[in-house]
This record gives structure tokens, sequence and C-alpha cells, in this order.
């Protein structure tokens, strides 16, 4: 399968500085075998605290709802 970096890139809200950047299957690797979630999970205002938990996660989902994901 070919990685669609560049076309991945453009919606990618992570503002930590790695080489993970567009390429989602390394991407949600790392996170998962971290009990976490991508950045791509959580509005740009919550992401920019570096809090991947999944308890964060659905945290923000009760108080906000899912509309921010679209």
């Amino acid at each position: 399968m070919e990685c669609k970096k560049e076309s991945n890139i453009k919606f990618c809200n992570c503002s930590y500085a790695c080489n993970k950047h567009g390429v989602c299957c390394d991407c949600l690797a790392y996170h998962r075998k971290h009990g976490e979630l991508p950045a791509c999970y959580f509005p740009n205002d919550i992401e920019k605290g570096y809090n991947r938990s999944i308890d964060n996660f659905v945290n923000i989902v009760k108080e906000r709802g899912t509309s921010y994901l679209r």
C-alpha cells in the first residue's frame, strides 16, 4: 500500500515535532502502543496540551460532543 503522506499532512493538526507527520499508520501504531490517540482526534486547543490519553478524549467528547471532528 502506498502512503499518502502529502495528502495526509494537510489534515494533520499535531503541533509536536516528530517524523510521523502525515504517516498515519506509524502515528496510530505509536499512540496505540502507548494507550493514546493521535492528535487528529482532539480539537486544536486541546491538542496543544499534548494529553493524548483516551480518558482525555472521552472527557472532551462528553463536554463538546463530536462536532469538532468533522
